[in-house]
């Protein structure tokens, strides 16, 4: 059966999905294993779109095939898995029906097959349809109601709907309008630039000479807190990929940029060699590391549930669990407590954090007075595009306007 074009993709496919939501690994960690043996890259592609886009409408396919069946079938059934894949392809990437069927049924082989067929071919014949705005994971909802109240759903729930657009900040940001050309895309601050439609960025004009790199216009938030450095030195702390670190870099900064995983400090190195931009990487692990001499500022951008980057990567909203969540801000509050006392006097601190979980922000932020941090409000004059700080001077940014949700904090050492 594996003669049939197509079908090693919707294999593949099919893994991600386990790997995700059984096994609870993130989607891009479990790629390479999912899709070894596939040779062309459009099939690997086309395995993690399918993945994504199903992880992405989990809850609305479901619907579809609760509506279509008797009996409800199992959440970890593989006919339930197969029946999501065949529905995403022919309802979200528009693949013919036909071919989403004869893809499908070989994944069921020994199975089902004729419960997966009737099931298609009935919701075919109805002309179903997902919803416009789709419907959250009903944990997450409840979670995010609970925390922020129904308007942040309905935002989260419409930044769902559809992938979102590619955000670069620019090497120089004198030179927005001409990338904005260059690159025929829109800008909401500058240094930034919003790319339209799916672009293949390695071959944009710009990439290769590193006169710019992809980061979400939230993520780009705490290092322009902290403005020019004019030689003054700072950390930044879990570093890697590196966006952050270039931003600091590219104000002026004199950076060190620490984080405990190798792999990952070398892709930070290949993208500073890239963007001809210097810091002094070093590997460490927070908790244990410590600098020889305090720095005049302190990057603080912990690991987190990663909760706010759904629209980008679904799979989050399928991994992350309340225990996680918990075990998660116990580290960020040991951290921060940590690294206070590694500022000069009179020197800032960002805390930021891409979660929406108020646990993973506000409650940590909430702890810094015991490390010797006073709370340095930021303004709204101080943001940049629709971005704006609450009452207490912190920046919580929900997930609209294509931005990633984010919290950020800034600090001063008493």
């Amino acid at each position: 059966m594996t003669d049939i074009p197509g079908l090693p993709a919707r294999r593949a496919a099919l893994q991600l999905l386990d790997a995700v939501l059984r096994r609870g690994q993130p989607l891009e960690s479990a790629l390479a294993a999912a899709t070894r043996g596939i040779e062309k890259s459009e099939d690997r592609a086309l395995a993690h779109a399918i993945a994504s886009e199903t992880l992405r409408r989990l809850p609305d396919l479901d619907d579809l095939i609760d509506g279509a069946t008797r009996q409800r079938l199992p959440d970890d059934s593989k006919a339930r898995l197969v029946l999501r894949i065949a529905l995403t392809q022919a309802l979200i990437l528009k693949t013919p029906e036909h071919a989403a069927v004869a893809t499908a049924l070989p994944l069921v082989e020994g199975g089902p097959r004729r419960l997966v067929h009737g099931v298609l071919g009935t919701l075919f014949r109805q002309q179903a349809q997902l919803r416009t705005v789709p419907m959250l994971l009903p944990a997450v909802e409840a979670r995010w109601e609970k925390a922020w109240g129904m308007s942040m759903v309905g935002m989260a729930a419409e930044a769902l709907s559809v992938p979102p657009a590619v955000d670069v900040t620019l090497r120089d940001a004198g030179q927005t309008d001409h990338w904005v050309a260059a690159l025929e895309g829109s800008s909401l601050a500058p240094g930034h630039v919003r790319l339209p439609g799916d672009k293949a960025i390695t071959s944009l004009p710009g990439f290769a000479e590193g006169a710019w790199w992809v980061q979400n216009l939230s993520a780009s938030i705490p290092a322009r807190l902290l403005g020019a450095g004019e030689g003054r030195s700072v950390l930044d702390l879990c570093a890697a990929p590196g966006g952050k670190t270039m931003q600091l870099a590219a104000q002026g900064w004199a950076v060190t940029a620490v984080d405990s995983h190798a792999a990952r400090l070398e892709r930070l190195k290949e993208n500073l060699t890239r963007t001809r931009l210097e810091a002094v990487l070093v590997k460490g692990d927070l908790l244990h590391w410590q600098p020889k001499e305090p720095a005049d500022a302190i990057l603080l951008d912990a690991p987190c549930t990663a909760t706010g980057i759904f629209a980008r990567h679904p799979d989050v909203l399928h991994r992350v669990r309340p225990k996680d969540i918990a075990q998660l801000a116990e580290t960020q509050k040991a951290m921060l407590a940590r690294v206070g006392g590694w500022l000069k006097p009179g020197g800032t601190l960002i805390y930021a954090t891409c979660s929406l979980e108020p646990e993973e922000g506000e409650a940590v932020a909430a702890t810094a007075d015991s490390a010797g941090l006073v709370l340095d409000p930021v303004s709204d004059q101080q943001l940049v595009g629709p971005i704006r700080s609450n009452p207490k001077g912190w920046v919580r940014i929900y997930p609209q306007f294509g931005c990633d949700g984010f919290f950020i904090a800034r600090f001063r050492r008493g």
